[in-house]
């Protein structure tokens, strides 16, 4: 398996870098890793991060319809922050929706980690349709799944997986950075 999670992390390193310079092509980098890496999930018995990919599936869709018409409307992918409310909601809900697809995982599945692997599916979740929707806190979350993954996946020998959130944790760190300095400077061409 781990040729076939070299590609798929190869694919989504991609993916992140245009992610981070906010450009639009990181959606298609992006729907060939998450269908391989449902495959490899699967397989390794850890089902959320398997059925989470069918999610990226969707949003990765969505998503590239909404930066799509972005561009078309703006020119470019703006960067924007969310309302400090907005940012509570969004933690409380991740921590319910985390407590509640734990407790399914654990209850009804022989999933490895069910807990673990529930609240970075769920982080994840929230830290995709941020992303989406092209507002900046995407990257705290990120770079918080990205920290939580590490070490779940290393538990599971999948070390190239494991390296690979280690480059995203980086990336990401990166992406916060590169946008924070995008919302400063204001509009520009980036993602076109």
């Amino acid at each position: 398996m781990s040729g076939l999670e070299a590609i798929a992390s190869l694919l989504i390193v991609i993916n992140v870098v245009l992610v981070a310079r906010r450009s639009i092509w990181n959606y298609a980098f992006a729907i060939m890793g998450v269908l391989l890496f449902a495959w490899i999930f699967f397989h390794a018995k850890l089902y959320s991060d398997a059925l989470l990919q069918g999610f990226f599936l969707v949003i990765n869709l969505y998503g590239w319809r909404h930066w799509s018409h972005s561009v078309a409307r703006e020119g470019e992918i703006r960067v924007e922050r969310m309302k400090p409310a907005d940012r509570w909601l969004w933690l409380g809900g991740i921590a319910a929706a985390t407590a509640g697809w734990g407790w399914l995982m654990h209850r009804f599945t022989d999933a490895a980690l069910p807990w673990l692997d529930a609240g970075v599916a769920m982080a994840s979740i929230a830290a995709q349709i941020l992303l989406s929707r092209q507002k900046i806190e995407n990257w705290l979350l990120w770079i918080a799944v990205d920290l939580i993954a590490i070490g779940m996946y290393a538990l599971k020998d999948l070390w190239v997986t494991c390296a690979l959130y280690v480059v995203l944790l980086a990336v990401s760190i990166w992406g916060l950075r590169d946008w924070r300095r995008a919302e400063r400077s204001g509009p520009d061409k980036a993602g076109i």
